[in-house]
């Protein structure tokens, strides 16, 4: 028997449900500049954390490679971008169906994000459409739709707020 440190998942951050190794305090520092601006620049990054540049790429590609930090991108305002209605969605599935469920909503266009959860509802997706008649669409056709769904419940968002601060910090 394979014990679950020696699996393909251990391998993940985040695969097994445990947290990996204990970030140091430049660490969290690094995540915290890289959350506010991704482009920031190698020197510019080891100035505000204070420490050789050399530090700061070792300790990025190390996160990069832990899988820590898993990519960069740009954050898009969802309004601007013609996207004006957003809800979370709430799925009910048939047990064991997560994987396929799953699978099959990261295929649905506007699908944001989606979460696996516990307690009275099993998936959570947050759903950007650019109006009501679409977002109806999506729930109702495309969603409700997937095998193993077995019933759904929407929260329309009325507005969003970023949060205060970086966990990182």
């Amino acid at each position: 028997m394979v014990s679950q440190e020696n699996s393909p998942e251990a391998d993940r951050p985040g695969g097994t449900g445990r947290s990996a190794a204990a970030l140091d305090e430049v660490d969290r520092r690094i995540l915290d500049e890289l959350v506010r601006d991704g482009r920031i620049s190698i020197r510019t990054l080891a100035e505000r954390v204070h420490v050789s540049r050399t530090n700061a790429y070792a300790r990025v590609e190390r996160l990069l490679r832990d899988g820590v930090i898993t990519g960069f991108g740009a954050r898009v305002a969802p309004e601007p971008a013609g996207l004006g209605t957003s809800a979370y969605i709430a799925l009910t599935i048939q047990q064991n169906t997560w994987r396929e469920v799953s699978a099959a909503l990261a295929r649905v266009r506007y699908v944001e994000h989606v979460a696996l959860l516990s307690g009275e509802h099993d998936v959570l997706a947050l759903v950007r459409a650019p109006d009501n008649a679409t977002l109806r669409d999506v729930v109702l056709d495309r969603v409700q739709g997937i095998a193993g769904v077995l019933s759904t419940r929407s929260w329309l968002v009325f507005e969003e707020f970023d949060s205060a601060g970086s966990p990182w910090a």
